[in-house]
């Protein structure tokens, strides 16, 4: 049915714009702030992971810093993994959770990552990028 005076609308692209989903998603805001304070440069490469793993968890006596930053940690993961594994992008699963896609098919809930690594240092996210990047 067409209404003249609604005017001809865009079709709706099927996928999200990726590179916006990505830019938001990589903000970290509270994590680079603290890594910051430490000392350690977030310039999104597999090198950052591995000095974020050794961070002093001073984060972990505050319960709702713990819980934004475990959700920043692993929104990092992602961005790292996207910008350096080849095919690797972001989705959102219907639930609206954040998950990194693979060439391959396979999913990754990198946020869960991130709050158990916020939560107890394991698994680090240097070995959990060393796990996707090899996937």
């Amino acid at each position: 049915m067409k209404i003249p005076f609604l005017g001809h609308r865009r079709k709706e692209p099927e996928a999200h714009d990726a590179e916006g989903i990505a830019e938001l998603l990589s903000e970290c805001e509270l994590l680079r702030r603290q890594a910051e304070r430490s000392g350690v440069q977030l310039d999104d490469t597999a090198a950052s992971l591995e000095a974020l793993d050794q961070l002093v968890p001073r984060w972990r006596d505050d319960e709702e810093v713990l819980e934004w930053l475990g959700n920043d940690a692993g929104l990092y993961l992602g961005t790292v993994i996207v910008r350096t594994v080849e095919g690797a992008r972001w989705g959102i699963r219907s639930d609206g959770q954040p998950v990194i896609l693979l060439a391959s098919g396979r999913e990754f809930d990198v946020v869960a990552d991130g709050h158990e690594w916020a939560a107890s240092g394991v698994p680090e996210l240097s070995q959990l990028y060393a796990e996707v990047a090899e996937a």
